[in-house]
């Protein structure tokens, strides 16, 4: 089976990727393999593209329709199509903040069987205790777009999800829209889309309730005491966590993976992917905007 791990990076953000790329390297027989979209990477240990090499009903649009983070995520369908018309088998997409505990490759057995992979959030979904928290499953999406497995199989549906992508990307509950990410609720009901159970994948600060840490006296990490960790999501809710207390079990991991950061860029400031931003300010609206119509509704 011929398989291959991809990422999407600017120039500005590839020392996450060597880092990511550095962490699964050991882990697997896959071929490594990054969209850079501006600028060129050289590297004997990953493969490049260029957006001009993206084809597609959709990549052309796309190309010209977006810049910045939307780009990058309109891409994501469009890099993983590309690598199953060149002859991979099964090909894992990843965010490049992620990085690998263990190996991925049996996720690659399992797109024998399935056309694609998701993986849940596992948001809190006790309706009884946070129940805003149960709601954001339905407003931001049951899975994470920062990590998606596809076969050839898989090629009508990434054809669809790029359409999506380009018809529109944008965060609004209202309209149901979350970025790329509120789309792949649907792929499991219109194509062949199976989800990941192994909660050591795509771990997070958002699941954290429901995928409690432990940490056994070899210091690998596990998830409900029996599934190990895989792959860790450091994007900025996760780091906020690690960083204010919330996730201790997870601070060593986190220790280590700061020191191979800062190997490659040296200025890196760890505590500055934490700042309130414009973001925050975003979803304190949406918080209040709840909060009001849940008193409105008494």
């Amino acid at each position: 089976m011929k398989t291959a791990i991809c990422t999407i990076s600017s120039s500005s953000h590839l020392f996450k990727t060597e880092v990511m790329f550095g962490s699964v390297r050991p882990l697997t027989g896959a071929d490594l393999h990054c969209l850079l979209t501006d600028g060129t990477g050289n590297s004997d240990n990953i493969i490049f593209h260029s957006l001009s090499g993206l084809t597609g009903p959709a990549a052309e649009a796309i190309r010209t329709k977006y810049s910045g983070n939307r780009l990058r995520w309109a891409c994501k369908p469009l890099l993983i199509s590309h690598l199953l018309q060149q002859g991979y088998d099964g090909v894992i997409y990843v965010d490049n903040d992620i990085c690998f505990y263990s190996s991925p490759d049996f996720l690659f057995e399992e797109l024998a069987n399935k056309a694609m992979l998701l993986t849940p959030h596992y948001y809190p979904a006790n309706p009884g205790h946070e129940p805003y928290w149960l709601e954001a499953n339905f407003r931001v999406g049951l899975y994470n777009a920062g990590f998606i497995g596809a076969s050839r199989a898989a090629l009508p549906a990434l054809d669809w999800w790029a359409g999506c992508c380009l018809y529109n990307l944008k965060k609004s509950y209202r309209r149901g829209l979350f970025d790329d990410q509120k789309y792949l609720d649907l792929l499991p009901v219109l194509f062949d889309a199976g989800i990941v159970k192994h909660k050591g994948c795509n771990v997070a600060g958002w699941n954290r309730i429901m995928s409690p840490r432990s940490v056994d006296g070899e210091g690998r990490i596990w998830l409900d005491a029996k599934w190990p960790l895989v792959f860790l999501h450091y994007n900025y809710y996760t780091i906020r966590q690690i960083l204010n207390g919330s996730e201790p079990e997870l601070k060593s991991s986190w220790m280590d993976y700061v020191t191979k950061l800062r190997a490659i860029k040296p200025d890196y400031d760890p505590s500055a992917e934490a700042r309130f931003t414009m973001r925050d300010v975003w979803l304190y609206l949406r918080y209040f905007r709840y909060r009001l119509e849940r008193l409105t509704e008494r």
